[in-house]
């Protein structure tokens, strides 16, 4: 096992990750950006190393500082977390050229996951279902586009091939909407990942966002960790709550999935944890989506429901060491529910907010898990993602880990900005969401009824 490793990210998963360094007895090193002078995981650390200003760019996403602070501290290996440089294919490469170990897949499999279009290409090959679409296509040459939108009828995607978080996605309806979204699509893609390429798919109506966790060693021994039911998120494909198993699941559709996302993780030499990402039919037709290549954000779920820590399998793996089990040994047991907790006004769009904690309660007890930095007094910044906590709840059953949950998130006290908690309530609250009834448009449908809040006195300001 590594004697120091870096933690390239901040916020919870910062602290996620120096907490499972010290169960195995290695050290941490935190960097920070100035305004997290006094985030928890600077506190937590072995030690921390201010590596720049607070915008992003000048801190989490300064590549050379972050490597120089490996090197002054004696790191041997640097933890991504989920962050900007994650899934970065080139920072895996500049860290193992200088002589350190990347915890994260290896550079090609980064690269090969990370442009979509290549991705649908290589997932084709092996033989996991894809989602007819197109070759790249231009606003300035869209016949492709057009022709294709004909053939499947309207609605269309327009996706950015280098996209992620929900970026470089538009909706067509017709021939003028395709035109537009495409231009509007090309610029945002540009902007946000420096690629402005994309590509056109057939649209699934009321689909199921599900994902399967893989986890592959160095010898390509690959197995899948069970699903994920991600499908409650925002107009801006922002994920608010995920739970294992999705209520739609079936032994035989995941077991298919599940070998599925194994063949995806294997097509691209896979190693380490990732997540392969589906769209899935209400009649159980499942297709590849996209394949994150890093810790995901709600791995607890995945945990509470296996037994297994993630982020310590993450550090054995990178140290070569094999995984000690296999697919066989995988059992699940019980239901869980993760809620995030966001700096978010939901009246304004999911804005972000900033302010001060004034008061912070965490909630506890028997079968709840707090992932956070939070504490009073701690100054929210506007540079960072608004995530403030993850709330896990486990159950033997559904019913039981919603009100355990329902339970956890009324104990939760955050004073001093609004926050995504009253939301979450209503959710928790729906008749449809309570019967499983769900797909990737469940907010914008019930959008008046989770809102309702704002106007019964449960909090939301």
């Amino acid at each position: 096992m590594f004697q120091r490793i870096l933690v390239a990210d901040r916020g919870e998963i910062a602290v996620r990750i120096i907490r499972a360094c010290r169960e195995l007895g290695v050290e941490s090193v935190a960097v920070y950006g100035e305004a997290d002078a006094n985030s928890r995981h600077v506190q937590l650390a072995d030690r921390a190393i201010c590596i720049g200003a607070s915008p992003m760019r000048e801190s989490y996403l300064n590549v050379p500082n972050i490597i120089m602070a490996a090197k002054i501290s004696g790191a041997e290996a640097i933890h991504p977390g989920y962050g900007g440089l994650a899934e970065k294919a080139q920072f895996a490469e500049i860290v193992a050229e200088n002589g350190l170990v990347f915890i994260g897949p290896p550079p090609e499999a980064i690269a090969a996951m990370g442009n979509k279009h290549e991705a649908r290409r290589r997932m084709t090959e092996a033989g996991v279902p894809v989602i007819p679409g197109t070759g790249i296509v231009h606003s300035d040459q869209p016949q492709e586009a057009i022709e294709f939108a004909r053939k499947v009828g309207y609605p269309v995607m327009i996706k950015a091939a280098a996209g992620g978080g929900g970026r470089g996605i538009r909706v067509a309806h017709n021939q003028e909407d395709l035109l537009n979204g495409l231009k509007a699509a090309e610029r945002e893609a540009e902007a946000a990942f420096g690629n402005g390429d994309c590509y056109v798919e057939r649209y699934i109506p009321e689909p199921r966002h599900i994902e399967l966790q893989v986890l592959a060693d160095g010898r390509h021994n690959t197995v899948h960790l069970g699903e994920r039911e991600c499908s409650v998120q925002t107009a801006r494909h922002q994920k608010m709550l995920e739970e294992s198993p999705s209520p739609m699941m079936t032994e035989s559709l995941r077991r298919r999935m599940g070998d599925a996302a194994v063949r995806a993780a294997r097509a691209v030499n896979y190693v380490g944890a990732g997540t392969v990402e589906c769209m899935v039919e209400p009649d159980g037709h499942f297709y590849f989506l996209e394949m994150n290549t890093r810790i995901q954000v709600e791995h607890p779920v995945t945990e509470m429901v296996t037994g297994l820590d993630i982020v310590v399998e993450q550090l054995k793996i990178a140290c070569g060491e094999l995984l000690p089990f296999r697919q066989r040994d995988v059992e699940f047991r019980g239901h869980a529910i993760e809620c995030r907790i966001a700096a978010q006004d939901p009246l304004q769009q999911f804005r972000p907010c900033a302010g001060t904690i004034e008061r912070c309660i965490l909630p506890s007890g028997n079968g709840v898990r707090v992932e956070s930095h939070l504490y009073p007094g701690y100054e929210v910044p506007s540079f960072y993602d608004p995530l403030l906590a993850k709330v896990i709840c486990w159950g033997p059953t559904r019913e039981v880990a919603i009100r355990r949950m329902q339970r956890a998130l009324s104990e939760f006290v955050i004073e001093g900005l609004v926050t995504t908690l009253p939301f979450q309530l209503r959710v928790l609250s729906n008749a449809f969401f309570q019967r499983g009834e769900l797909s990737t448009n469940f907010i914008q449908r019930r959008w008046q009824e989770l809102i309702a809040y704002a106007n019964n006195g449960t909090g939301a300001r």
